[in-house]
């Protein structure tokens, strides 16, 4: 982990209001699940998460959806890197 501090003025927008992506992998049966989340902070996002991955067995990958000029992309929070079905 690296740790450093910085200027906040650097920032040139900020979002309050955060959608994620929540893909959870089912390597049992190699199917994912889905679900994009909005009007929730994360840590409810995350305990939702972890109470639907437990009950099913799954993992899981948790993004924040960035982006919305047309080209939105994602950005890892937490969870499994990469799409554990990928060759």
């Amino acid at each position: 982990m690296r740790i450093r501090p910085v200027d906040p003025r650097d920032m040139t927008w900020e979002q309050d209001h955060a959608v994620y992506r929540v893909y959870f992998w089912d390597t049992a049966s190699t199917h994912s699940h889905e679900y994009q989340v909005s009007e929730a902070d994360i840590d409810e996002v995350l305990a939702w998460t972890r109470r639907e991955a437990e009950s099913h067995g799954w993992s899981y990958t948790v993004y924040a959806q960035v982006g919305d000029d047309g080209q939105p992309g994602l950005v890892r929070l937490c969870g499994v890197m990469g799409d554990p079905f990928a060759a």
